[in-house]
């Protein structure tokens, strides 16, 4: 199947679902319209992704994400969307990245261009001092040459900080949560650890204050972006 008639087949069971998910909602069937919803963007977002169009299938797996985790945090569901959602996150990256390489080198090769000319230039209105032109102009393409490397730089894939990675399961964080203590976790993994290790239980981590065990916004923030410039194993 060609990826045009692919992705079709995932917009028309996409707006199928959006529809069985409009008349659940009627019937009262909340938790069977979030399911059908939940469905629905994350397979508009594969379709979206099929044609290429990274950004809006980026936003529409985001949607599904965030409806997963309200709905079911621990379902199935969740980890297969959060891992196309990492895929497409990387894919944009990809793209943007591929185009600003060919942006950049165009730019590059112009400026060179230019300074050359340049050189030509005064070089020729100062005829028998072409040896005091030589070296600004070296100068000035020794210069150019390390902006343009480090805009390059800048753009290379990185590894993930450790700071930026569960100490539970070593893995980039996607829901981090802080503990009173000020450590973050990842929070599906410490509550369940918590709970099993009867470290600190389930009650007194609910009842501990948002403030307390609220998400880690800047984590989530630094998180997104190292991932989009990773790839997932």
């Amino acid at each position: 199947m060609s990826p045009i008639v692919a992705a079709s087949a995932a917009a028309k069971q996409a707006e199928q679902l959006r529809q069985d998910g409009n008349t659940y909602f009627k019937k009262d069937r909340f938790g069977a319209a979030i399911d059908a919803y939940t469905e629905a963007h994350y397979m508009l977002g594969l379709a979206l992704l099929q044609k290429k169009e990274y950004a809006e299938g980026v936003k529409e797996l985001e949607k599904a994400l965030d409806l997963g985790r309200g709905a079911n945090p621990k379902g199935y569901m969740v980890e297969e969307i959060w891992q196309e959602l990492a895929r497409a996150k990387y894919l944009e990256w990809e793209h943007e990245s591929t185009k600003r390489s060919w942006e950049l080198q165009n730019l590059k090769e112009a400026c060179e261009a230019a300074l050359k000319e340049k050189h030509f230039v005064d070089s020729s209105q100062r005829e028998g001092f072409v040896d005091e032109n030589v070296k600004p102009n070296l100068n000035q393409l020794e210069a150019l040459l390390h902006v343009f490397n480090k805009a390059a730089e800048d753009d290379t894939p990185t590894e993930v900080p450790d700071y930026l990675c569960c100490k539970i399961t070593l893995d980039i964080f996607r829901d981090p949560v802080i503990t009173p203590s000020g450590v973050t976790y990842e929070r599906a993994v410490i509550l369940d650890h918590l709970q099993k290790q009867h470290l600190w239980t389930y009650q007194s981590w609910k009842d501990t204050s948002y403030h307390q065990r609220g998400t880690n916004k800047l984590a989530i923030m630094e998180s997104d972006k190292q991932a989009t410039r990773t790839r997932t194993a």
